[in-house]
């Protein structure tokens, strides 16, 4: 996907900046921060209501604290301009696909806005439609409100706070040709913009093997080299971590341990977590998630859909074998802020022998399990090779201000 840096750097200032939020305290960068990888270093994070960044986010307090956990891992954001992608989010929800008639197949489904460029674009809406992420409590603000009316009736008010600031609305008439006035700025603009900064910011081809490909054999230690073969050879992890981004785009069952609320559909009656069934109502797609792409995934942990796993480690352990990783699993291996109005219900999934037995037997990853410990050490060594120098360095710049003048969570001052 091309970048046109005027955009790019309006993206940016979007991207750190609270307005896009309900309650305007919240941003994109809040959860997706260059100083956690572009996650934000949680099993679970803490969305609108919460207060700091990374492990230190606290989860606030008095009438608007928190109210959920976000229900799955924050993923990374490296590559997601990447025109092979088709879908979107861990349950692959967002996707390219002419159903609807605007382009996409998404949540908003008919009402979602035409002229969306591209598949980056039309996902970087729906944070500031969810409640547990950007737009907040019902009855605390206009955009949660409007949501709750029709999900595409938030969107023109959110696109309304931000043209009315002058940067804003002068930076996109200045940006982008079809925009002649402030006023013509719409949510589809911002969502361009949004996207144009993370293709800008977040490719990330710069890995130590990239330069092995190049041709460089001393890029890689001897150790990452044993890991290569291992990852792409006898070990089997390029079956499903295939090509250039490390990912069949494909959606598979680990057998996670559970816990947390879950994604739950609204006829659920627990919270848990159904995966790829909750969006292709196939009972075939139970448990299943989408495949992570892998650069830069040294960065992202924790690890899998609910960040059961805080190390690469600990996840290759629980590929090889998902049974025994489940039975030593302990709650210990998270990182999970403590929010005491919800420790009764962060693991009361486990209470259902049912769910959890169903939970288990979704398994369609067989791999060697014959692996040594200095197996395990070389594909660990071998996922850090595909770090990006930049992404390594937080090489991102995270502007100190935003025009809206609400503070930039993570700002070096």
């Amino acid at each position: 996907m091309p970048v046109d840096p005027a955009q790019a750097e309006l993206g940016r200032l979007l991207f750190y900046d609270k307005i896009l939020s309900g309650n305007r305290n919240i941003s994109c960068g809040t959860c997706h921060h260059p100083r956690h990888g572009t996650s934000d270093g949680l099993s679970l994070g803490l969305g609108e209501g919460a207060e700091g960044l990374g492990p230190a986010r606290l989860s606030g307090s008095g009438a608007n604290r928190v109210q959920k956990r976000v229900p799955r891992n924050a993923p990374g954001l490296w590559n997601l301009g990447a025109t092979s992608i088709r879908v979107l989010m861990h349950d692959g929800r967002i996707s390219a696909d002419p159903i609807y008639g605007n382009g996409f197949n998404t949540p908003a489904e008919e009402w979602l806005p035409k002229g969306l460029q591209s598949l980056l674009a039309a996902q970087a809406l729906f944070p500031m439609t969810s409640s547990v992420e950007m737009a907040g409590n019902v009855g605390e603000n206009e955009v949660i409100g409007a949501t709750r009316d029709r999900i595409d009736l938030a969107w023109p008010i959110i696109a309304k706070r931000v043209r009315s600031l002058p940067t804003y609305g002068e930076g996109f008439v200045a940006a982008f040709d079809h925009i002649a006035a402030p006023e013509d700025v719409k949510v589809t603009d911002i969502a361009e913009a949004l996207a144009q900064f993370m293709v800008q910011d977040f490719t990330s081809i710069d890995s130590l093997f990239d330069a092995y490909l190049a041709g460089d054999d001393a890029a890689l230690t001897s150790q990452q080299k044993a890991g290569a073969d291992l990852f792409f050879g006898s070990a089997g992890c390029s079956g499903c971590h295939a090509g250039a981004l490390f990912s069949d785009q494909g959606f598979h069952a680990l057998g996670l341990p559970s816990f947390g609320p879950g994604r739950a559909r609204r006829f659920d009656p627990y919270a848990r977590d159904v995966g790829r069934m909750g969006e292709s109502d196939d009972l075939a797609d139970a448990y299943r998630f989408r495949t992570p792409m892998l650069r830069n995934v040294e960065l992202t942990g924790p690890y899998g859909h609910n960040g059961a796993f805080s190390t690469l480690e600990q996840m290759i352990r629980h590929h090889l074998d998902p049974a025994a990783s489940r039975a030593a699993w302990s709650p210990e291996d998270l990182k999970l802020p403590e929010v005491p109005w919800l420790a009764a219900t962060d693991f009361v999934v486990q209470q259902d022998r049912f769910e959890m037995a169903r939970q288990a037997l979704a398994r369609d990853i067989y791999l060697r399990q014959d692996l040594s410990d200095q197996d395990i050490a070389a594909l660990v060594a071998f996922l850090t090779a595909l770090t990006g120098e930049k992404a390594r360095a937080q090489a991102s710049f995270v502007p100190p201000t935003v025009p809206s003048g609400l503070p930039v969570d993570g700002a070096k001052r």
